[in-house]
């Protein structure tokens, strides 16, 4: 990319710099602005002391390492059975930011895919979680609040120290530092996550939903490969082969059953 994304208020945008919070995404739904609502409203922290993933996952950052940022939009125009684009939004905007990271670079930004729903993957180590949280109000979607972090610098995870109680089920963590060899400055990473952030999002308010649609099945991990997975009745082996677009996993097992899944009913297994 030959620029970056503006981060400095204006009449669209506000940015809200913390250093210490429960989570960027608690903070955002007991939000309320002096003045207008912005059209997005970003807010990042250095530490967050109770951060969150999906479901019951504890999301493990250190001080001033890594990005932990949360985004609110009230995307009035997106109609609640499409919900499912606001988190195809972010997914791409992140991997997207990742892909032209000067890092990635070769065949190295092909390694780095979004796994469904939301987390970013490069190869098969967790480079980015995320959590979506939606208000619905009158048939309508009031506001969303769409939370990710990005592991930029820090090098040293839990689960490397062997501390992987709860943890079994996950994926082992990497960081960009590690990918590079060396520390980023997350300020950049963060411009060119809303660099893209504000494209696509202008492509939902646009109704080019479909287009991004077809954009997240096209880096999703795992797509057409058999792989083994979880659900509530034991292991199986199985391919994905699509997501449909209000967000269910399609995976075709080996008996060539379709079977349909929504959020945290599978896993992926060996």
């Amino acid at each position: 990319m030959n620029k970056h994304f503006c981060l400095d208020d204006s009449p669209e945008f506000r940015m809200v710099e913390l250093g210490e919070v429960t989570s960027t995404n608690d903070f955002l739904r007991n939000y309320r602005p002096v003045g207008p609502e912005r059209r997005i409203t970003l807010v990042t922290a250095e530490y967050q002391t109770a951060g969150r993933g999906a479901g019951q996952n504890h999301w493990e950052s250190e001080p001033g390492k890594n990005l932990l940022f949360s985004l609110m939009v009230h995307p009035h125009h997106i109609r609640p059975e499409r919900i499912f684009v606001l988190s195809e939004v972010l997914a791409l905007s992140i991997q997207a930011a990742l892909q032209c990271s000067p890092i990635m670079e070769g065949d190295a930004a092909g390694h780095c895919k979004i796994k469904w729903p939301n987390d970013i993957y490069w190869d098969d180590r967790k480079l980015c979680g995320m959590l979506i949280e939606n208000d619905l109000q009158g048939g309508q979607i009031e506001r969303c609040v769409l939370g990710a972090g990005i592991n930029v610098n820090q090098t040293e995870f839990a689960f490397d120290r062997g501390q992987t109680d709860g943890l079994r089920h996950m994926a082992e963590p990497v960081s960009l530092a590690q990918i590079a060899g060396h520390d980023l400055e997350r300020r950049f990473v963060l411009e060119d996550v809303m660099e893209f952030f504000t494209r696509y999002y202008s492509w939902t308010e646009q109704g080019r939903q479909d287009e991004l649609h077809q954009m997240y099945l096209s880096q999703l991990y795992l797509k057409n490969e058999v792989h083994g997975f979880v659900d509530a009745e034991g292991s199986f082996r199985g391919t994905i082969t699509d997501v449909e677009p209000g967000g269910h996993l399609i995976i075709v097992d080996e008996m060539g059953k379709n079977r349909r899944y929504g959020f945290k009913e599978v896993e992926y297994g060996e």
